[in-house]
């Protein structure tokens, strides 16, 4: 259906034998292949991080939430500009979301500022999101803002996979931090998500929420290592499997290529949008020398007045496939009834935003055609 698609796989041989060796093994459940990427994920980071892989980006936001106690009655301040997930999970465990705005029409991340006015008896967590593949540039304020206050950091990196501040990675800055494996990520194994910590105690944790509380895998008893298991707690099945973990593997070898090849598209996709279409503002356009993007989509913001729909559908004609990265929480028939404080500048930025297509494989002669209709849409 689609000419030019918002995201495509960079998938080819390797992907293919990595599953077929899984498929030869005979053993699909999380095993070898998955301890494997745990800890080539772990080196990946460059810290001293244990890896945990689960079966979902959502899956380790919720570990996390658990972990750090969260109870009904407590508040855990998100970003406006994120995936409902970030809410869900504070929901689920009855807890209440706190948005948190943006910094600023240029800087889509969340504002400390704003934030640290958030904080009450109340708050127990922080979920930190690196939009769009960007470093929170207060991230380092952010964690000692969190160590005032007595707060679990979590940062959500399902975007900046790669992506780094000052020379340290994503995911290494927060308590606990959740990675997402889905299909349009810059790692991409379908399903997929590692959750990952520096405290032994909340690896321990993960460990045993992942997989029922029981004190040992499958895999363990498969291999002669052990007879039965214990449950000294109650846990869930988050598991990653060892497919997803091969293919997993295979993607991490070819990220930091990846994300090159996506920079250098950025910064067409900037060069050819200032040339042709000025009226749309473009975020993260100037970022500090600290800050490595893995520049996981490519988000605008519409002129004022611009009819979105309508130019949704004269891309999606020329066979050009558009998104919105994200709706307003506040719009969500759910979640209207239940958010109270304001994120004016988030709530702007939902009402205009737009994500055009961006992935390794992306040409820039099929960047140059996606803005020339946009343009043309905006008359």
């Amino acid at each position: 259906m689609w000419k030019i698609p918002l995201f495509d796989l960079n998938y080819d041989h390797a992907e293919r034998n990595a599953v077929l060796e899984v498929l030869e093994s005979k053993w699909l459940s999380s095993g070898e292949k998955t301890k494997e990427f745990e800890t080539q994920f772990s080196n990946y980071l460059g810290k001293e991080v244990y890896s945990t892989a689960v079966s979902n980006c959502t899956a380790a936001l919720h570990m996390s939430l658990m972990i750090a106690d969260v109870k009904e009655g407590d508040e855990v301040i998100i970003p406006s500009l994120t995936f409902v997930a970030d809410a869900n999970v504070v929901k689920i465990m009855k807890a209440t979301p706190i948005l948190c705005d943006v910094a600023s029409n240029e800087d889509w991340n969340m504002d400390i500022a704003h934030l640290e006015t958030l904080i009450t008896p109340k708050t127990k967590a922080v979920i930190a999101v690196h939009y769009a593949g960007y470093p929170i540039e207060t991230i380092k304020e952010l964690v000692v803002l969190c160590k005032k206050h007595n707060l679990i950091l979590i940062e959500d990196v399902a975007h900046a996979i790669g992506g780094s501040y000052d020379g340290q990675k994503c995911g290494t800055f927060g308590d606990m931090s959740c990675f997402s494996f889905f299909s349009n990520k810059n790692l991409s194994t379908g399903e997929g998500g590692m959750f990952v910590t520096k405290n032994p105690h909340f690896y321990e944790q993960a460990k045993l929420l992942r997989s029922h509380g029981m004190t040992s895998m499958t895999i363990d008893r498969h291999q002669g290592k052990t007879i039965s298991y214990d449950v000294i707690q109650p846990g869930l099945n988050y598991r990653g499997d060892e497919i997803k973990s091969a293919l997993g593997l295979v993607q991490l070898s070819k990220l930091d290529h990846a994300n090159k090849l996506r920079s250098e598209l950025v910064e067409h996709y900037q060069q050819k949008l200032a040339a042709v279409v000025p009226g749309i503002t473009v975020p993260f356009k100037k970022i500090s020398k600290a800050s490595v993007s893995s520049y996981h989509i490519f988000p605008v913001m519409l002129p004022v007045g611009a009819d979105r729909p309508k130019i949704m559908e004269k891309l999606k004609e020329k066979g050009i496939q558009a998104s919105i990265h994200y709706p307003a929480m506040k719009d969500f028939s759910y979640y209207s009834k239940v958010l109270k404080n304001e994120v004016k500048k988030a709530n702007e930025i939902s009402s205009r935003v737009i994500t055009l297509p961006l992935y390794p494989t992306l040409k820039k002669e099929q960047i140059d055609v996606v803005v020339d209709v946009l343009a043309s849409a905006l008359g």
